[in-house]
């Protein structure tokens, strides 16, 4: 009998209550005004659909510490707020209180009592983590301009990796369709701080200073309120990560990315399938997926899914697209835009033409 696979697996689509923690560090007689900026916003979000409640507190230690705790009924409800123009335009009178800030989600597993009136489902059992933090972001281009910014986005000076004692920038992965780009981070530690850090590259601030010409959306980086609004608008969070430990960074797996181009409303359920082929096939540990995150933006149905292959995807072009059988492949193609045709090997053939994305450049940290 082959013993079970020790696997990593990280979801936020279980459905589980959701806590978020975002940090503060007030500045010095901005106090009152983000009490009455706070004010503002929560009966605001108390609207939203998914919310259930918030809470502002402030250190008894640090008075310039204080932290927003708010309870959602799923990680995928409060994920929508976080990418919709709202959200944006709500905190943005926080910004102007604030030194620094720093958002933790949790699922929750446990709570001392019952509370029957309150949306969501706790999370059934821990997750196995392996430390790594796993985003994405993802914009467009000017048409015309892909090969351009291709070759700028893959030749610049690796930035270093070591942040502190704590974080570190593990790997990133660098893709292209057509004139999206779409780039991947894997980080061990704290997200952003390692995001902070790269960005503060002299060699990274050249490659963003480059491109800012051929963006189908201006940026300034340099302005706060700019370069949040950007990092808002692009961001591609992964809603599921599973993978064999045994494999781990091992050179000889084949990563691919593909851009699955969802039906209006039907991203979400894209990625839940997705994901459950996904568990399932990494349970073979001679099967050829290793491992694979699935990122979503829901607002805009982008699903995008990272595939570590342990053979070439050739051989394995079921398993790559992320469905097998005539039921699971004919579901998936449902979920897909029209004239995606997965019922024959021609047409995954196709599919995986078209989709798989264009690997720009993929970066390991050394000794990773």
């Amino acid at each position: 009998m082959t013993p079970p696979v020790e696997k990593v697996s990280q979801s936020a689509l279980d459905g589980s209550r959701t806590r978020v923690v975002l940090l503060l560090e007030v500045e010095d007689g901005a106090e009152q005004r983000l009490l009455e900026a706070y004010d503002q916003m929560c009966q605001r979000v108390a609207a939203v659909p998914g919310h259930i409640s918030d809470q502002l507190c402030q250190s008894i230690e640090n008075p310039s510490q204080w932290l927003i705790t708010s309870e959602w009924e799923s990680a995928l409800t409060f994920l929508a707020w976080v990418d919709s123009p709202a959200h944006l335009e709500m905190v943005e009178p926080l910004h102007g209180c604030v030194r620094d800030t720093r958002s933790l989600r949790f699922g929750v597993l446990r709570e001392t009592a019952e509370r029957t009136s309150v949306g969501g489902s706790l999370q059934a059992t821990p997750r196995i983590g392996d430390g790594v933090v796993r985003h994405a972001i993802t914009f467009t281009v000017k048409p015309g301009s892909e090969a351009a910014v291709a070759e700028i986005l893959a030749d610049y000076t690796s930035p270093q990796a070591r942040v502190d004692d704590t974080t570190s920038l593990r790997r990133t992965s660098l893709f292209m369709h057509g004139n999206r780009v779409v780039r991947a981070v894997e980080v061990r530690g704290e997200l952003v701080k390692a995001l902070r850090h790269v960005a503060e590259q002299p060699e990274v601030r050249a490659v963003e200073e480059a491109i800012n010409p051929y963006l189908e959306v201006d940026r300034d980086l340099s302005d706060p309120h700019s370069a949040r609004e950007f990092f808002t608008r692009a961001a591609l969070p992964a809603v599921h990560h599973v993978a064999a430990r045994a494999d781990g960074l091992s050179p000889d797996l084949r990563r691919h990315a593909l851009f699955y181009p969802a039906k209006k409303g039907c991203g979400q359920a894209l990625a839940r399938l997705l994901a459950r082929q996904d568990e399932s096939a990494a349970d073979d540990p001679k099967g050829p997926v290793a491992g694979s995150t699935v990122f979503l933006r829901e607002s805009e149905d982008i699903v995008m899914r990272l595939v570590d292959l342990r053979m070439p995807i050739e051989e394995a072009p079921l398993a790559a697209v992320g469905a097998e059988g005539p039921h699971k492949t004919g579901v998936l193609a449902r979920l897909l835009g029209e004239g995606v045709d997965l019922s024959d090997a021609q047409g995954v053939k196709r599919f995986l033409t078209e989709y798989d994305m264009r690997l720009v450049t993929d970066r390991r940290a050394p000794g990773d």
